[in-house]
């Protein structure tokens, strides 16, 4: 299993680290270090203690050191939506290790910044495909969405196990979607618009299940 290095150097805010100081008779041992990046710098958006890691090694530590129980997110994708990259950023932040999409398999992942590559991504057709991938797991699913009847999401105990649901930017959840949610929540808003962004509905929506339900130090 891959150890992080707590002397690895530690990069400027917003910035990467250059080559690993002191040349190739200093490097780190490991078979979590990527030579490619040893020697010529690590520019990526990852945090300084998976720098000089490879991409597969980052993924693995994440999934070994997360709980199984650990939320999942979903997104309808009926319309190419571009908040679907912001959101699976977020969901990388937060360290949801699934997503699923439901409706057309092309989104715009320019948004998602390459952390689409340190979790996993996976496509469903319907909502019934993506229902009979979370139910047999037991996932509650709650949707997140300002539709009637929906509850406030301020308050509410969230369960451990679910996925949280996101509709389109301008429709939001489908009808069958909506159906097919445990509960719908929505985030009570105090100014004009109807509506706010869904990539920032949907971490809201995150951060509330990870403040209920991260492990106490």
């Amino acid at each position: 299993m891959a150890e992080i290095n707590e002397t690895a150097p530690k990069s400027k805010p917003g910035r990467g680290l250059g080559p690993w100081p002191g040349g190739r008779d200093n490097w780190p041992e490991g078979d979590q270090y990527d030579p490619e990046l040893l020697e010529n710098g690590d520019a990526r958006n990852v945090e300084d203690r998976f720098r000089y890691w490879k991409r597969e090694a980052i993924k693995q530590y994440l999934d070994e050191h997360q709980p199984q129980d650990w939320l999942e997110v979903a997104i309808e994708n009926l319309g190419h939506d571009f908040n679907i990259g912001s959101i699976v950023r977020t969901a990388n932040s937060l360290g949801v290790r699934k997503v699923h999409i439901v409706g057309r398999r092309r989104w715009n992942r320019r948004g998602a910044m390459v952390t689409d590559r340190y979790l996993e991504v996976v496509h469903h057709p319907e909502v019934s495909d993506f229902l009979a991938d979370v139910k047999p797991r037991g996932l509650a699913v709650i949707g997140i969405d300002n539709i009637e009847n929906s509850i406030p999401l301020e308050g509410k105990q969230l369960p451990r196990k679910c996925v949280l649901v996101m509709g389109e930017e301008s429709a939001g959840l489908s009808p069958e979607m909506a159906s097919a949610c445990e509960t719908v929540a929505h985030i009570t808003q105090y100014g004009s618009s109807r509506s706010m962004n869904v990539g920032h509905a949907a971490a809201i929506a995150m951060w509330a299940w990870v403040i209920q339900h991260r492990p106490r130090e």
